[in-house]
């Protein structure tokens, strides 16, 4: 990272021994104590190092671990729902893994896209100390995505349709298609949740989201055996739990954002101002949306072209249970990416150039690093973990040989959604959109495509040729990473908080 050693204004080091900052210090005295020993060129280098690492690692890991509690808590809200469903039987597990790969994901990575303008405007902001402008981009956020949602419900309507046009067989695409319409209030709750939390991330408030999320779970999975087993709703029950427990979190999230002290100077009121620049700000929002959505509608195709198969049930049965594995162990990614995203947004919005590229280096490393750990696991348990799914021993085999795909899957999620969290906090969004369609879109599927169909390597040839891609836009973002100047990146935020400042000072509460 080029501002790690070059650039940057040199001050001297006032330092002790003991990074550890006092417990009355301040975000921005630490921002700028890690700045300052990263500048210090009087310190030997493995010094400076060894002082920046302990202090970029306690502010990392206070973002990054109750985040992936956070993200895992949740996913364990889809997760055991894609459990019940499992249990129910084969085709019940293929019409939710359907419905929650192949149209849940569609509002999830929208919304959540949209939703990663917040995050990005948020963390700049807060690192600026320009609290009074948190609230507002809040607001004007989740009014843009309520209005997102609408549209997005008459295609919960229309899924069986849609999916059938999209050649899957009709007993799944109807199954499917019940699961979905218990599913359209998560819509709303999304749209909701996703401001929220990214209002949140941005301060560095995330504990109380994990301990919300923890509760939240036990009351899903309760609420889930008695409606699913004993009153027998089925599929419809097992969806309309998960839109029940995703309002449940909203709702306390938001009263905790309305009753804490911790938020007092970030959140003044609903106001008048969150309905001014909204045509701007949503343009914003999309291309945020269409950065996410081209990374989370790539695995949906993947399900998809599934689908198309020979024998598509057993395909899907064994790719779901491989998907859900992944998406659990990719919530501690996204945790990191989170952390990632906060960290440099909040260093550049404070103009620390190298605690940025700092903290870019560190929370890469300690993400690979859990990548090749967990992937490791998987191929140890390779022949059991499908069992937790089904008991069917046809669709343990399948899974089984899916296995070292998988493992591959989880090493790159080591590196590659934190670098999109890096993209997010420096606002990168356009620049990552073009690269995904470059890589997955005119690489991947299209190879995987012909692996999967005209090589008739079948569910592996699809996932390996998507692989593929995901491999080489992950390299992209390596290299462009590598070769930021952050000084750069300090003045372009600069210029952004300037042209998205609430006027007039601080909210007024209505």
């Amino acid at each position: 990272m080029k501002s790690i050693e070059n650039g940057g204004t040199h001050q001297p080091s006032t330092l002790s021994d003991d990074s550890e900052p006092p417990s009355s210090t301040t975000p921005n005295e630490v921002r700028n104590k890690l700045e300052t020993i990263l500048s210090d060129k009087e310190l030997p280098r493995f010094k400076r190092l060894q002082l920046a690492s302990s202090i970029e690692l306690k502010l990392l890991f206070h973002v990054a671990t109750p985040a992936v509690v956070v993200y895992m808590v949740n996913y364990f809200l889809f997760m055991s729902t894609q459990i019940f469903s499992g249990h129910l039987g084969n085709l019940d597990l293929a019409a939710a893994s359907l419905g929650n790969t192949g149209i849940q994901f569609l509002s999830y990575g929208l919304l959540l896209g949209m939703g990663s303008a917040v995050e990005t405007l948020c963390g700049q902001a807060y690192g600026a100390s320009k609290h009074e402008m948190l609230g507002i981009y809040l607001q004007r956020s989740t009014i843009l995505l309520m209005l997102t949602g609408v549209p997005l419900t008459i295609i919960y309507i229309f899924s069986k349709h849609i999916l059938i046009l999209l050649g899957q067989s009709s007993d799944v695409a109807s199954a499917a298609a019940i699961f979905v319409y218990g599913l359209i209030p998560q819509i709303f709750a999304y749209a909701a949740n996703f401001p929220i939390q990214k209002f949140m991330q941005s301060q560095s408030i995330v504990a109380p989201s994990a301990y919300i999320s923890t509760a939240t779970l036990l009351v899903h999975l309760l609420l889930s055996w008695v409606l699913v087993y004993r009153i027998g709703l089925g599929l419809l029950g097992a969806s309309l739990v998960l839109s029940l427990s995703w309002w449940i979190i909203v709702v306390t999230q938001f009263i905790y954002i309305v009753k804490s002290e911790r938020c007092k100077h970030t959140w003044t009121g609903f106001s008048r101002q969150a309905f001014s620049e909204l045509p701007n700000f949503f343009i914003l929002s999309a291309s945020s949306a269409v950065m996410l959505c081209l990374e989370t509608w790539y695995f949906q195709i993947l399900v998809l072209l599934t689908g198309l198969l020979h024998n598509p049930q057993l395909a899907l049965d064994s790719l779901s249970i491989c998907m859900t594995i992944t998406g659990l162990i990719f919530m501690i990614s996204v945790g990191f990416n989170a952390a990632a995203s906060v960290r440099v947004s909040n260093e550049l919005g404070a103009g620390n150039p190298k605690s940025a590229a700092f903290s870019v280096i560190i929370v890469t490393s300690i993400s690979f690093i859990i990548g090749v750990s967990l992937a490791g696991v998987v191929m140890v348990l390779r022949h059991f973990i499908s069992y937790a799914f089904t008991s069917g021993e046809t669709v343990a085999n399948a899974v089984s040989d899916l296995c070292p795909l998988l493992a591959i899957t989880l090493i790159l999620n080591g590196i590659q959604p934190v670098l999109s969290g890096v993209a997010v906090g420096c606002g990168w969004q356009k620049f990552v959109a073009i690269v995904n369609v470059g890589c997955y879109y005119i690489v991947g599927i299209p190879l995987g495509a012909i692996l999967g169909f005209k090589f008739n390597f079948g569910a592996k040839g699809i996932w390996s040729g998507m692989l593929g891609g995901t491999a080489i836009q992950t390299i992209i973002l390596l290299w462009v990473t590598y070769r930021t100047d952050w000084k750069t990146e300090v003045e372009k935020t600069k210029k952004r908080l300037d042209k998205w400042k609430v006027n007039n000072g601080p909210a007024n509460n209505e």
